[in-house]
């Protein structure tokens, strides 16, 4: 068993930032990471400032090698599939057969999105179906776009994409739920015919097809699937879920189990590479702080 102030559990934009503000601080930090990013999809990132347009490994890669300078900093390639014992004293079993104990546990495990068994999606996720307009929309500006959803949510949502394309139509893929006037008002069609697959080239997506036999060109899609954690041991450590199924956390980024601790999209819906960045450099500066207290 190897003693470490912190071990951080998932390696990527969080996990990176939090060591990097902890490898400063001179703690002992163990990353261990399945190599299962949330962005492993996408081929660039977006709205990050000096890295726009990077392909997010890219950045990634680069981040480890300058956290991995630190000497207190390790890496091992590797799975957590067990974590138990309270603050101060933690211990957590690796897939390879490893045993580490740390003072605090740091979660950077990020979100699984639960896709949806549609022809043609997963060929297209992270590249035309994209999930924020904040990521992909300029890169699909005025182009034919519709929107996948069906929820009180969608007028709302449909009013925010019709700022980046004029060309929008709303799929609902069955009966809406929610009321047809909220769309109409904005002048925005709404297509209610079941989706029976997506076409595309390389996912490039190119049309929609329907259960009527019908199908509508189209180049890009927003879609927002359902989501899971990534990591389920924070549940079973007992850390608690919000209503939107993301850990609870408190301003310092503690779940409500004492000595563990959480960043990025594992605890908020504001998934950019940008947010989590964030998230693990002050999540890691309070994580330092708390161990300074006792």
């Amino acid at each position: 068993t190897h003693k470490l102030d912190i071990i951080l559990i998932g390696g990527s934009f969080a996990g990176l930032s939090a060591a990097l503000t902890l490898g400063r601080s001179l703690r002992r930090v163990l990353v261990i990471d399945g190599g299962q990013p949330c962005n492993r999809f996408a081929s660039h990132a977006h709205n990050l400032i000096t890295h726009d347009g990077t392909p997010p490994g890219d950045i990634a890669a680069a981040a480890k090698a300058q956290v991995l300078a630190y000497p207190t900093v390790t890496w091992r390639d590797d799975l957590v599939t067990d974590a138990r014992g309270t603050d101060g004293n933690f211990t957590v079993d690796t897939q390879s057969g490893e045993i580490f104990a740390a003072r605090k546990l740091l979660f950077a495990t990020g979100v699984r999105d639960l896709l949806p068994d549609l022809p043609g999606l997963r060929a297209c996720w992270g590249k035309t179906v994209i999930h924020c307009p904040y990521c992909h929309g300029y890169e699909v500006r005025h182009q034919r776009t519709g929107i996948l959803k069906n929820d009180e949510g969608t007028p709302h949502y449909a009013q925010l994409i019709r700022n980046w394309t004029e060309q929008l139509t709303v799929f609902t893929d069955g009966t809406p739920n929610f009321p047809l006037e909220e769309i109409h008002t904005l002048g925005i069609e709404v297509v209610e015919t079941p989706v029976e697959r997506l076409e595309h080239r390389d996912g490039e997506l190119t049309a929609l097809h329907f259960a009527d036999e019908t199908h509508r060109p189209l180049d890009a899609l927003y879609f927002a699937p359902p989501f899971e954690q990534h990591c389920p041991l924070p549940a079973q450590l007992g850390c608690a879920l919000t209503e939107t199924g993301h850990l609870e956390v408190d301003a310092q980024f503690q779940t409500t189990q004492a000595g563990i601790y959480a960043v990025g999209d594992c605890t908020t819906p504001f998934r950019s590479l940008a947010v989590a960045t964030q998230q693990g450099n002050v999540g890691g500066a309070m994580l330092n702080l708390a161990m300074i207290a006792g």
